[in-house]
């Protein structure tokens, strides 16, 4: 049977046909050579029966990448490595607020905010050329669950109930110009059509088109510390706890590593991981 005639189900629930085309390019963005793509293409599809999950295809991927090289296997897991950022929000407001230091923003996190009827907790405030960004942060643990149309009302609503308060204060050093949304998931085509009609910019994983999340993050090589292959849960809870919620922040903060008792052997291994996943990047 010819692979395109096979039946996948998403995480949705959804039935879509597979796709080898969809699974290459996947593939390809964790550096993998075209050998170690074709050895890989070649043994899913032996595997493929009709009704498979998307999930078991992936974990099918990730354990022949992971054998190849630990790197590209923590390239691969990206998606699955924001969920890991749960089961709280917190660790992803935090890691979106390091996604925009590295995009010369500066930030704070969990601000209250007065609004002209009452007061806002604010999940990162971007500061950059004088203006002003509130973003609010709708994190979800579980693949399937998007954020429909609600969620962009309900925080415009809110910016601009802030907006009206802080255009009144003349003491303001920045210009407040934008409230934004931003999921780790994805919005719904009637969230999308209100972001855009009421001038809210949305952030997900896959939009807008090449630039969502996914882009963003391979572009300034900025991988959560949960794409490791190599750090226990244990250790992923323990670092995200002390805020270290990049790959890179652990590379000069790797004492954190010796709290942990990490031994040298080990140690080495999981830097050298995490320095092919952010190479050259200070």
């Amino acid at each position: 049977m010819k692979t395109q005639n096979f039946d996948i189900i998403k995480s949705s629930g959804e039935s879509v046909k597979f796709s080898i085309d969809k699974l290459r390019a996947s593939l390809h963005k964790t550096g993998a050579d075209k050998e170690t793509i074709d050895q890989i293409i070649d043994k899913v599809r032996d595997e493929l029966y009709q009704g498979i999950s998307t999930k078991e295809i992936y974990n099918r991927a990730f354990a022949l990448l992971k054998k190849k090289k630990s790197y590209f296997a923590s390239k691969y897991k990206l998606k699955k490595a924001i969920y890991e950022l749960g089961p709280t929000g917190f660790p992803f407001e935090r890691f979106i607020s390091e996604l925009l230091e590295y995009s010369s923003y500066k930030t704070d996190v969990g601000q209250i905010l007065q609004g002209k009827c009452v007061k806002h907790e604010i999940d990162v405030v971007a500061h950059k050329d004088n203006k002003t960004s509130l973003i609010e942060c709708k994190f979800h643990n579980e693949q399937g669950l998007n954020c429909n149309v609600k969620i962009p009302l309900y925080i415009n609503s809110r910016y601009k109930d802030v907006k009206t308060h802080w255009d009144a204060n003349p003491k303001k050093d920045t210009t407040l110009t934008e409230g934004w949304v931003v999921t780790n998931t994805r919005f719904t085509e009637d969230a999308i059509q209100y972001g855009r009609c009421c001038g809210l910019y949305l952030l997900s994983w896959d939009y807008p088109n090449n630039d969502g999340l996914k882009d963003r993050i391979d572009r300034l090589s900025l991988y959560p510390i949960t794409v490791s292959t190599l750090l226990t849960n244990r250790e992923k809870q323990f670092l995200l706890s002390r805020d270290i919620v990049l790959c890179r922040q652990l590379i000069h903060d790797k004492f954190y590593l010796d709290h942990l008792g990490v031994s040298e052997v080990r140690k080495k291994k999981i830097l050298d991981e995490i320095t092919q996943l952010c190479p050259n990047k200070n």
